[in-house]
C-alpha cells in the first residue's frame, strides 16, 4: 500500500528507522500514530494527539497502516499535565519567532500578546537555571522587548523564578486561568455565523486589542487549521477557533457593547465548538482573566472547568 496524497487525513500509525542502533544491533525502530497532513515525494508530515507535528523520512519507513480515527481510550482534559497543555496552547497560538532552549520555548512576535512574547516554561531548558535566565535575557534584549516568563502558577519553577527575584507583573497581561472542557456534541451551528479562514479588516477592527495588523495575523492565522467566527456584517461579534491534535483552543471571543446580553457570544462558542468537533478535536481549552466573571459564566455551561492559572514573572528592577 503506497503511502501518498491520498493518506491525507487518514490517522495512521507509522514504524520508521530512527537513524541510531537497536538493542540487537541492527536499526533502532520506533512508531508515531498521527494524522496525516502532508505527503510529498520524500516525507510524511504527521500530527499527532497533542498537536505536535513529526516530520518522517518515506526512505525510513519500514511499515505503515490506518488504524481508527478516535482512540478506543479518551483521555479526559483535566488529566492532561500543566506543562503539556501549555506547549499544546501554544502552538494553537503560535509565536512569530520560535527558539527552543531545551524544553522551554523562547517566544518573540512584536509584542503582540504575552502568550507570543514570553518563554514559555516546561520541562528543562537543558542547562544551569542561572545560565537559562541569562539566555532568556539575552533573547529579549536582542529584540528590544521585556523579559517576560510565562510560568504554571503554584510550580516548582514559579518557585525557582520567584527566589531567582523575578516578580509577576501586574494588570491586563499579569496572567490567566487556563480551563478546559471535554467535547460532547452535539452543538448547534447558528445559521447567520460565517467563519474564515483569515481575520479580515472587519473582524480585526471587532478584536480591537491590535496594534500591528501584520504580527496579529501572523500570529493568529498560522496553524493549519483555524477559524475566524463572526455574526452580524458588520461584524457585532466575533471569535477564534483553533484545532492541533485533539484539542481546540478558544480565544476573542467580543461582541460589540452596545449588543450585549442577547446570547451573541454563546452562539459564537457553540458554532466554533461545532467546527473544531467535524475537524477532530474532542477537548477545548481557553485562557482568560480569572476577574473576568462574565467570560467564566459564559463558558460553564459547554463544561468548562479550571485547569490551572499561569504568571507572567519579569526580572527585578536593576539596581
Amino acid at each position: 500500500m503506497t503511502l501518498d496524497a491520498a493518506a491525507v487525513g487518514a490517522r495512521i500509525v507509522v514504524r520508521h528507522e530512527t537513524g541510531g542502533t537497536g538493542p540487537s544491533g541492527g536499526p533502532e525502530m520506533t512508531d508515531v500514530i498521527g494524522h496525516v497532513r502532508a505527503v510529498d515525494e520524500t516525507s510524511v508530515t504527521l500530527e499527532l494527539r497533542d498537536g505536535d507535528v513529526r516530520v518522517v523520512p518515506l526512505g525510513r519507513i519500514v511499515t505503515w497502516k490506518r488504524v481508527p480515527d478516535r482512540p478506543v481510550r479518551r483521555r479526559h482534559a483535566v488529566a492532561v499535565d500543566p506543562e503539556e497543555l501549555t506547549r499544546i496552547t501554544s502552538r494553537g497560538w503560535p509565536a512569530i519567532e520560535s527558539v527552543a532552549l531545551g524544553e522551554w520555548e523562547l517566544r518573540s512576535s512584536g509584542g503582540f500578546t504575552g502568550r507570543a512574547n514570553s518563554v514559555a516554561v516546561t520541562g528543562s531548558p537543558g542547562l544551569p537555571f542561572d545560565e537559562a535566565l541569562a539566555r532568556v535575557t539575552a533573547f529579549y534584549a536582542e529584540r528590544s522587548a521585556p523579559s517576560l516568563a510565562q510560568v504554571v502558577v503554584g510550580s516548582e519553577d514559579d518557585r525557582r523564578f520567584a527566589e531567582a527575584g523575578w516578580l509577576p507583573t501586574t494588570g491586563h497581561h499579569g496572567g490567566a486561568v487556563v480551563q478546559v472542557a471535554d467535547l460532547r456534541p452535539p452543538y448547534d451551528v447558528d445559521p447567520e455565523a460565517r467563519v474564515l479562514d483569515v481575520a479580515d479588516d472587519e473582524w480585526l477592527a471587532r478584536y480591537g486589542r491590535v496594534d500591528d495588523p501584520a504580527a496579529a495575523r501572523a500570529v493568529m492565522q498560522a496553524p493549519a487549521q483555524v477559524g475566524f467566527v463572526a455574526i452580524g456584517s458588520p461584524a457585532v461579534a466575533i471569535g477564534r477557533v483553533v484545532v492541533t491534535g485533539e484539542w481546540a483552543g478558544l480565544s476573542a471571543v467580543e461582541v460589540r457593547p452596545d449588543a450585549r446580553r442577547q446570547g451573541l457570544a454563546r452562539r459564537i462558542v457553540a458554532t466554533s465548538l461545532a467546527w473544531a468537533v467535524e475537524r477532530g478535536a474532542d477537548k477545548a481549552y481557553l485562557q482568560t482573566m480569572r476577574s473576568n466573571t462574565a467570560a467564566l459564566g459564559l463558558y460553564e455551561p459547554f463544561g468548562f472547568v479550571d485547569h490551572h492559572d499561569y504568571v507572567y514573572r519579569q526580572p527585578p528592577p536593576p539596581r
